[in-house]
């Protein structure tokens, strides 16, 4: 948590000067307990929910008012976030069009006939299903993309019917408290959608009430799964969190199209996504030539502020883990890694972008998300060692082939152990309404938002008599 003015007050400061720009104030839990009351009677009375053509309303409003507030909107993510702000603003346009596929899916959200005469039993009845909202819903949210996560958390929430709690990563809770006051403005009763960043003993007390029917969380595995075991009974939930995106390479690759992919892939927002390139593996008799052209084209990335319109490489989210990164590099180097790029820190709180060929497979850069801007390429004898070596560890989340052959492509496809391999793509590619989240330690459920309406919604069936 950022540096508090006092108890009360949270301190939000620019990642990379360490400039304070701005404080918002924490919710005790007092207040927090009156919340889910308020949001249980509002799940309660029927009569008190608002009707879908409302919801639609006050979204639509809601884009529109994103739209007129567009540069404020990128600069603030850059400026708290360090997100350079050409991917900020790219993050803008993603959260409004999120904000308007929460309408399209509205449509897509029905219930369907049940068939009851397949047998005696059935015979003289008709059946079918309409969803309705599950219940409060407490969000919990990452600092990586701190506007569009929100409204994935947030969006389907207002749009499905549930009263939300939302709490933002305490790096990032401007892009967040800025999000619900547009909501306010476009017509939604406060009541409906509540800010409310909090210390993290405030925070599980809150995640872990009865009241909770729904828990949406993206963030770290081991804060993810010890909620999960927390959680009181009957509350369901998604976790999103991260992996080690793998990437194979073959012989027939376009290098001249896959170089500027898996850079991109890599070194955007410094390497902090979820699904962000990590692990390259590439035939022997090429490895050292992909991995120095790789490293030729990271080193040239403009590392800085991400509020200078230049930057392409933006500062860690604090100072820790710019030395946790360090210490990582440094290990694999001690081991034997060649740095062909990088592997140093460019003051306290960015690092410069890395190359390293050949880590050891047991050194913490080759076994856990790195969640920084550096890149490991290993040499492999054949496809099935490096696929084997892809799925060795207890993440799973994206991955990638690079090959112009359709039987590799296929057979990656088929035996990578991931929710989405990408063929001739980098592993951190996204569209907001695909099916998004990690398999094994790296997830539960699936995101995008669709599947998180459909998430915040129950199936209910009415079986009538004739």
């Amino acid at each position: 948590m950022n540096k508090s003015a006092s108890n009360s007050m949270l301190e939000v400061v620019n990642p990379y000067s360490l400039d304070p720009i701005g404080e918002v104030k924490l919710v005790d839990w007092p207040t927090i307990d009156g919340w889910l009351n308020v949001a249980s009677q509002l799940h309660k009375q029927r009569a008190k929910w608002l009707p879908a053509h409302q919801r639609i309303a006050i979204l639509k409003k809601t884009a529109q008012i994103m739209q007129g507030k567009f540069d404020e909107l990128a600069f603030q993510i850059a400026n708290e976030g360090g997100k350079p702000l050409i991917d900020a603003k790219v993050e803008v346009t993603r959260a409004i069009d999120g904000v308007e596929l929460c309408i399209k899916e509205l449509s897509h959200l029905t219930g369907h006939e049940i068939p009851m005469d397949l047998t005696a039993a059935g015979s003289g009845r008709m059946a079918f299903t309409t969803r309705e909202p599950i219940g409060p819903v407490v969000a919990v949210s990452a600092f990586n993309h701190p506007l569009n996560l929100i409204v994935h958390q947030v969006g389907p929430a207002i749009a499905t019917g549930c009263p939300v709690l939302v709490k933002p990563a305490s790096a990032t809770p401007l892009s967040c408290q800025a999000f619900v006051h547009m909501l306010y403005e476009a017509g939604l009763p406060e009541e409906w959608c509540r800010f409310a960043p909090c210390k993290s003993d405030v925070a599980e007390q809150m995640v872990t009430d009865s009241r909770v029917a729904f828990f949406s969380f993206i963030g770290s595995g081991a804060v993810g799964w010890r909620l999960k075991s927390k959680l009181a009974p009957g509350t369901r939930c998604a976790l999103e969190h991260g992996g080690v995106a793998p990437v194979i390479v073959d012989e027939t690759a376009n290098v001249d199209a896959m170089i500027p992919a898996l850079v991109k892939g890599g070194f955007y927002h410094s390497g902090q996504v979820c699904v962000s390139v990590q692990k390259i593996y590439v035939p022997e008799d090429i490895v050292s030539s992909v991995a120095q052209a790789i490293a030729d084209k990271a080193s040239q990335l403009k590392v800085g502020n991400a509020i200078q319109a230049d930057t392409e490489c933006g500062p860690l989210v604090n100072p820790n883990e710019v030395e946790r990164v360090d210490q990582w590099v440094n290990e694999a180097v001690a081991g034997g890694a060649k740095v062909l790029c990088g592997a140093n820190k460019l003051g306290k709180t960015a690092y410069a972008p890395t190359v390293l060929l050949n880590p050891p497979k047991q050194a913490k850069i080759s076994t856990q998300e790195v969640f920084g801007p550096v890149v490991c390429v290993y040499g492999t004898d054949s496809l099935s060692s490096a696929i084997e070596q892809a799925n060795s560890l207890p993440v799973a989340f994206q991955a990638a082939v690079f090959t112009q052959k359709l039987n590799v492509a296929l057979r990656c496809v088929r035996e990578i152990d991931a929710t989405a391999v990408m063929v001739n793509d980098h592993t951190a590619f996204r569209v907001d309404w695909m099916p998004f989240g990690g398999r094994r330690q790296s997830g539960y459920g699936m995101g995008g938002i669709g599947h998180t309406m459909r998430d915040m919604t129950q199936e209910k069936m009415a079986v009538i008599k004739l």
